[in-house]
């Protein structure tokens, strides 16, 4: 059984007015959440903990996933605190959820990380560049702004994932689909193979029928005097007509 799908957030529209950069990130970043957590309503209870695709992630895997995404870039490694284990979504270098965990619980955690994510932004500035640590590798800490880039392509791109996921587990397809709304498309009909039409056209004859440039190039080489063996023009670089 599909569960109620939540409040969608509205597209963040270009020509919407924002207070700053930092909140057009925060307004992405928002839609995205909700069109996971609308996608994750309109998938049947079985689907959420199976794969349909080789990779082998599953639905409750990737909401996971996003989470600790957001917690690793804005909390463990712009801001550098302390995480016991910031790697918490992954076991083997996989995805893993634990029994306990639930779609509901899942979303829950997702909430409360995107109220984490905002204080984070509203209070640093946009170049402010992160702590060492880490989360870098030894490379040098990304700006806020640049981290925020990185996170919105995250989400880009799983969420059209799951759009693949739907699709294949549901029929329904489409950015925006509301459960209201959301119709299973029909198969297509198959058409009846095209017959077979000869593109060659009868001669003309008769009145109609009128000589090709070579024999009429010819009758003008005979009216000139010029010798045609046979009807047959002479060397181009002997005709005057051609």
């Amino acid at each position: 059984m599909m569960s109620e799908p939540p409040i969608p957030t509205p597209f963040p529209e270009p020509t919407a007015p924002a207070a700053s950069r930092a909140e057009v990130f925060l307004r992405y970043l928002d839609y995205f959440r909700s069109r996971l957590a609308s996608k994750l309503a309109a998938l049947p209870a079985a689907e959420l903990g199976r794969s349909r695709l080789p990779s082998g992630w599953t639905p409750l895997e990737l909401v996971k996933h996003l989470r600790y995404v957001e917690l690793r870039w804005l909390e463990w490694g712009f801001e550098g605190r302390d995480f016991a284990d910031p790697w918490g979504d992954q076991q083997d270098g996989r995805w893993q959820v634990g029994p306990e965990e639930t779609l509901s619980s899942l979303l829950a955690d997702l909430h409360d990380q995107a109220g984490r994510t905002r204080a984070v932004v509203a209070s640093h500035d946009l170049g402010e560049v992160g702590q060492p640590g880490h989360r870098w590798d030894g490379a040098d800490p990304a700006t806020l702004e640049r981290i925020l880039f990185h996170l919105l392509q995250e989400y880009a791109r799983h969420v059209g994932h799951l759009d693949v996921v739907v699709e294949l587990a549901t029929g329904r397809a489409g950015e925006l689909f509301s459960m209201e709304r959301a119709v299973p498309r029909a198969p297509r009909p198959v058409r009846a193979p095209r017959r077979a039409v000869s593109r060659s056209s009868p001669p003309r004859t008769g009145s109609r029928t009128r000589p090709g440039p070579r024999s009429r190039c010819a009758a003008r080489c005979r009216g000139a005097g010029t010798p045609v063996a046979s009807g047959r023009c002479p060397p181009r670089r002997a005709c005057r007509w051609r």
